[in-house]
């Protein structure tokens, strides 16, 4: 069964991350893979310093303004994947768009927008996510300049 946190357990999840990191404390090792995302955003700090605010926000879309959780759990997601190689083929394809772009961070931003596509793709035609396009998105973005 894949684990499935509600939009509630993920804030808590980044903001009690962030106040570990903050206070010095231990973290477990997908604990210490967020605090070094969140490190790269400094502008989400804020968001991240206050659990309840993060909570209390959960149903206001702010237009033109980026969700700071989707887009932290979207870098452990690409993380986790180029990890296990899931789908076959990412972290050759991830890797590719780093070292073109000489920057792991700008490359993820970059693999959000295929893994975005293909979520949106999924659900709006009920299948289940394309793995290929995925990647071929991922690799296509990393042999264009």
């Amino acid at each position: 069964m894949m684990f499935q946190p509600s939009q509630a357990d993920v804030r808590r999840f980044f903001c009690g991350v962030y106040a570990k990191s903050r206070a010095g404390q231990p973290l477990e090792a997908i604990e210490l893979l967020a605090s070094q995302w969140i490190d790269e955003h400094p502008e989400y700090h804020a968001e991240f310093a206050d659990v309840d605010a993060a909570l209390a926000s959960m149903t206001q879309a702010e237009a033109g303004r980026e969700n700071p959780f989707l887009h932290l759990s979207m870098h452990l997601s690409i993380s986790e994947q180029c990890s296990i190689d899931q789908p076959r083929g990412i972290r050759q394809a991830v890797e590719l768009l780093a070292a073109r772009r000489n920057d792991l961070h700008a490359a993820h931003h970059e693999v959000m927008d295929c893994l975005g596509r293909m979520v949106w793709e999924s659900q709006r035609a009920g299948r289940p996510p394309d793995g290929a396009a995925y990647i071929a998105c991922v690799q296509q973005r990393a042999t264009k300049d």
